[in-house]
C-alpha cells in the first residue's frame, strides 16, 4: 500500500472580516519534493476578486491529474512497445454540471497529441496504447467521472 499527501494552507488577511464571505480564496498547495502550488477557487464558481485567476483551482488540477496520469502510462507503454515518442500535448477539458442536486465533474475529455520520433505507429497500435493506459490509470480507476480519450492526429 501507498500513502500520498499534500499540504493545503490558507489564512485569513487581518483586513478580512470572512463571516460577510469577503475573503480571498487564495491559498498554497504544498509537496513533499518542495514544491508550492498556488492555488484557489474557481472564479467560475467564486467571483474575482475571491478567487485568483492565475491559481490552479481543484477542478483544473483535477482534470490535469487524470491527464497527466493517462499521459504517464502511455509513455511507459508506448516505450514498450519500442516507440520513440518527442512530444505529448493534452488539451483536456473538463465539463462540471448538477446531477440529482449534486455538483460534480461528469466529465473529463484528454486530447493527446504526440509526436513520434522516427516510425509512428499505426492508428490501431496508438488506440490500443491508449486503451491500455486508461484502463492502468489508478486515477482514472478511482473516480466516477467519464473520462474519454480522444487523440488529436
Amino acid at each position: 500500500m501507498s500513502s500520498f499527501g499534500a499540504n493545503v494552507i490558507w489564512h485569513r488577511q487581518e483586513s478580512e472580516k470572512f463571516t460577510d464571505r469577503r475573503y480571498s480564496r487564495g491559498h498554497a498547495w504544498q509537496f513533499d519534493g518542495g514544491v508550492e502550488v498556488p492555488a484557489s477557487s474557481s472564479p467560475h464558481v467564486v467571483p474575482i476578486p475571491y478567487s485568483i485567476a492565475e491559481n490552479v483551482d481543484p477542478e483544473e488540477a483535477f482534470v490535469a491529474s487524470l491527464s497527466s496520469c493517462h499521459m504517464l502510462f502511455f509513455l511507459h507503454f508506448a516505450s514498450d512497445a519500442g516507440l520513440v515518442i518527442d512530444h505529448y500535448d493534452d488539451a483536456a477539458t473538463g465539463v462540471m454540471e448538477t446531477v440529482d442536486g449534486k455538483t460534480r465533474i461528469t466529465k473529463v475529455t484528454l486530447r493527446p497529441k504526440v509526436t513520434y520520433g522516427g516510425q509512428g505507429p499505426d492508428i490501431d497500435l496508438e488506440d490500443e496504447l491508449h486503451h491500455r493506459a486508461h484502463e492502468a490509470c489508478f486515477l482514472a480507476n478511482s473516480v466516477t467521472t467519464e473520462v474519454v480519450t480522444e487523440p488529436v492526429r
